[in-house]
């Protein structure tokens, strides 16, 4: 069977790179391998996030696609591909050990955004985007029944509402003017009307607004005096007009209030109904970092629309990767006007304790404002040393980060030895973005911190520390609902395995 194969071809490999910081490649492999073989679904948390570049993990699953005597397709960003197509096992496999030696020799890889060919029996390497866009769309640009596996799944549901969003954008409203000359003043009109209304709403962080029904009738009111039927009406208005009579969509407009301008953007604001119908098109295999608490993943099923699959779900290595956990006890609740000097203090305070570690220390703050706040004043104390959103820093250097930021660049930084978090990553309600989805959720009767902001903070906290654990480092949380709310242990238990004090300890900060 492969699952044999794959095992000794895998454990030969292992043993000739000498220790190996993972110790669940055999497992993963089999399960790929299994689901190969019977052409099932599985779903694998590795507790890595996906961006973590070079991670031997993908060693267990890129095996078993070698060996496998069948096609198969792998969805991942372009990082992942490239690292995939760096692997070379020539000076290693043994084709003699193999039951299928003139297979594994000569395996074809390919790249790209359709199939090559009907008598193709290799890997396809493909991006979300392609894949996405040719399954939702009805293209037939990759072939049915064919296995395929998506790496980093984490970010699943939002390359798929990437996907599905259409937009429109400054010159799209000058190319509509251009190629529907008798309607120019209408369009012009409408234009203005949206611009005056949507920058009559107060400024938040995000620039953004979810449609009210008066720019909603502008933007209707316009659709129904163009011609939408004609050869002038352009193909990006065709789409959002398309998208936007569609039930349950999210409609939204970003303003630049410096130039003046607006896009709009029309998107699906649960994306389960539709993804389930590609589901049954071909066998998957889901990889990701942290998708759920629950191995099964209930959760996140749900949000995707997948039903059962066989699931696996890897937890940190207590010896290896042990954090330090450090939850103050105290502290006010992060919505009072005293969180904030608070919060600085215990910030100045463990990076001076730390002061004699030459590593890189970071401080994760997703509120746009109080970001600022505490990177000047820590700028103030520790001076160049403290830098925003760049990873251009000194060995020492103390990185002050959103958790966007952080989720991109954190596999291309080294593992910071101290990691301190201001609040839980629960999406904010002022964002009209979140605002919107919640409301879709009460529209619905359903439990929306349970099922939509909870998760997506859990699977957010467990990312942001992945790297630390290879470290075995600090992880100083300053939010003390974890200590007074129902949900705490949730998240104790997404942080686990861990350490936990309440008090500054010289012995962790002065290594």
């Amino acid at each position: 069977m492969i699952e044999v194969e794959v095992h000794n071809l895998l454990r030969n490999f292992l043993k000739s790179q000498g220790e190996t910081p993972w110790p669940h490649h055999l497992t993963m492999a089999r399960l790929v391998a299994r689901a190969l073989r019977l052409g099932r679904n599985a779903l694998i948390q590795t507790g890595i996030p996906p961006s973590h570049s070079d991670h031997p993990y993908r060693f267990s699953y890129w095996i078993p696609l070698l060996v496998w005597h069948q096609p198969a397709i792998v969805v991942a960003p372009d990082g992942i591909l490239d690292e995939l197509q760096g692997l070379n096992f020539s000076e290693w496999i043994n084709p003699e050990t193999l039951n299928h030696p003139d297979l594994i020799a000569d395996k074809p890889i390919a790249r790209g955004d359709r199939w090559p060919d009907d008598n193709f029996q290799g890997v396809l390497l493909t991006t979300p985007p392609a894949w996405l866009s040719a399954r939702l769309r009805g293209k037939k640009a990759f072939p049915q029944q064919v296995l395929t596996l998506i790496d980093g799944a984490d970010d699943l549901e939002g390359w798929t509402r990437q996907t599905l969003t259409v937009s429109l954008h400054p010159q799209d409203w000058n190319h509509l003017m251009q190629y529907q000359p008798e309607q120019a003043e209408t369009i012009r009109d409408a234009r203005v009307q949206l611009t005056r209304v949507l920058f009559q709403h107060p400024p938040n962080p995000y620039q953004c607004y979810v449609l009210d029904s008066p720019e909603q009738e502008i933007i209707e009111q316009l659709y129904s005096v163009l011609k939408l039927n004609s050869d002038l009406m352009l193909a990006q208005w065709q789409r959002f007009w398309q998208r936007w009579q569609l039930t349950d969509q999210l409609k939204w407009a970003v303003v630049d209030r410096i130039l003046g301008t607006f896009s709009l953007f029309c998107g699906p604001v649960d994306v389960a109904s539709e993804l389930s119908p590609i589901w049954p098109q071909q066998p998957v295999v889901l990889i990701g970092g942290a998708l759920d608490l629950d191995k099964t993943a209930p959760i996140f099923r749900q949000s995707l629309g997948l039903g059962e699959m066989t699931g696996v779900k890897f937890t940190p290595d207590r010896q290896s990767q042990l954090i330090q956990l450090y939850i103050p006890s105290g502290l006010p609740l992060p919505n009072t006007p005293q969180f904030q000097v608070s919060l600085i203090k215990e910030i100045y305070t463990i990076l001076c304790m730390s002061l004699s570690v030459q590593r890189l220390s970071v401080l994760l703050i997703g509120d746009v404002p109080l970001k600022a706040q505490v990177s000047t004043a820590m700028a103030a104390e520790f001076g160049s040393r403290v830098q925003v959103e760049t990873t251009n820093l000194p060995e020492n250097g103390v990185l002050v980060t959103g958790w966007e930021f952080w989720r991109q660049h954190q596999g291309d930084l080294p593992s910071p030895y101290l990691l301190a978090i201001a609040t839980l990553p629960i999406p904010s309600l002022e964002d009209p973005l979140v605002a919107g989805q919640v409301a879709y959720y009460k529209q619905r009767h359903l439990d929306w911190f349970r099922f939509y902001l909870l998760p997506t903070a859990l699977s957010e906290l467990q990312r942001a520390v992945a790297t630390v654990r290879d470290s075995q480092g600090v992880v100083a949380l300053f939010d003390s609902r974890v200590l007074h709310r129902s949900y705490g242990e949730q998240v104790l238990t997404a942080l686990s395995p861990s350490a936990r004090i309440n008090y500054l300890d010289t012995l962790w900060l002065g290594q």
